[in-house]
């Protein structure tokens, strides 16, 4: 496998490079948690949109405008990588992205670990936002990866929106209606939206005792970085963090600080590794491959 990014190699040392990771709101953070993680010298661009939030609520072609204007946006501020860290655009345009983008600058997206979770031999759930639950890209993961087992698609209303504003409350609320939902012999409950993995402790908390959740932040992090050919050895540098709001510079939401990864990249620190996996999600937080 050749290298696809040479100027970045010199007598065995890295240079920066910038990676750009996209969402409406802060489904980003797990992500870009562990990309802080596994390569700390990258630069990371990470391209919010509050004036259009939620992603999940609005028309296909709204998400993909959105969509591609920020990847326009990251290309022009010198990304060499594109990550859609959000299950709704994945869905609705990642197709697209990749036509426009590619092979000069990768795209990975998000698709919820059905897969994964197939394997595990119990009944699957999948929490998602409406648009995702309702999509026929979930439909045709479920069918390809599901190994002909029942899958319950359990809509999440308001549970992103409630994780963007940091609101605990609300955010139990939406919890407390989707574990309602979902049928009791659903073992394997797959996290179809990447804003859920933040209140993970909370949802493991809803569901009956051996429940395992499903998240694939570590996975799209680590699929980032051999799209790169990138290693994850830990460098003695410190990548920057920079921050755009709907088109103009700006900082993380008030609402990240609700979250130990949030409070982290706030201040433009080394993720480790215990605030991505906490106490209480590393028995039961499964990571798949993509």
């Amino acid at each position: 496998m050749t290298d696809r990014h040479p100027r970045h190699w010199a007598a065995g040392n890295l240079t920066p490079m910038m990676v750009a990771l996209i969402d409406s709101g802060l489904g980003l953070l797990s992500t870009t948690g562990w990309l802080r993680h596994l390569a700390p010298e990258l630069d990371l661009l990470l391209i919010l949109d509050p004036d259009g939030a939620p992603w999940g609520s609005r028309t296909a072609s709204f998400v993909t405008d959105r969509l591609f204007s920020a990847a326009q946006l990251a290309v022009q501020r010198g990304a060499e990588a594109i990550v859609v860290p959000c299950n709704t655009a994945t869905v609705t345009a990642i197709d697209a992205l990749r036509e426009s983008f590619e092979p000069r600058v990768p795209v990975i997206g998000t698709v919820p670990a059905v897969k994964s979770a197939a394997a595990a031999a119990q009944g699957i759930a999948v929490w998602a936002t409406v648009r995702t639950t309702a999509s026929d890209y979930q439909a045709r993961l479920i069918a390809d990866f599901a190994n002909g087992r029942s899958v319950a698609r359990v809509a999440c209303p308001g549970l992103a929106e409630a994780i963007d504003h940091g609101d605990m409350a609300a955010a139990a609320e939406a919890i407390a209606d989707a574990a309602e939902r979902t049928p009791q012999n659903c073992g394997s409950v797959v996290l179809g939206c990447t804003h859920y993995p933040l209140v993970a402790p909370e949802i493991l908390q809803s569901l009956p005792t051996g429940t395992t959740l499903y998240d694939s932040a570590e996975a799209v992090a680590r699929q980032t970085l051999r799209r790169l050919n990138r290693a994850t050895e830990s460098h003695s540098s410190t990548g920057s963090i920079d921050v755009v709001l709907s088109g103009r510079r700006g900082n993380l939401p008030a609402g990240a600080h609700a979250y130990p990864v949030g409070r982290a990249l706030v201040a433009a620190a080394r993720v480790p590794r215990e605030i991505l996996i906490t106490a209480a999600t590393r028995a039961s937080m499964a990571a798949p491959a993509i």
